[in-house]
């Protein structure tokens, strides 16, 4: 499962970012935006940190 976990994390980040950018089209409440697009910050920030070299 080497590079699937990363991979679900970007798709997941991908899938926030957009649900993210809808809620806001759709004049959502504020906290639900910036909440949703953390949510989307950080499983990007984890999938990519996740692929970088490191001890194993």
């Amino acid at each position: 499962m080497g590079r699937a976990l990363p991979t679900l994390l970007l798709i997941l980040a991908g899938v926030l970012v957009g649900g993210t950018w809808s809620l806001y089209k759709q004049g959502a409440a504020r906290g639900a935006v910036v909440i949703t697009g953390l949510l989307a910050v950080l499983a990007t920030a984890g999938g990519l940190l996740w692929l970088l070299p490191g001890e194993s």
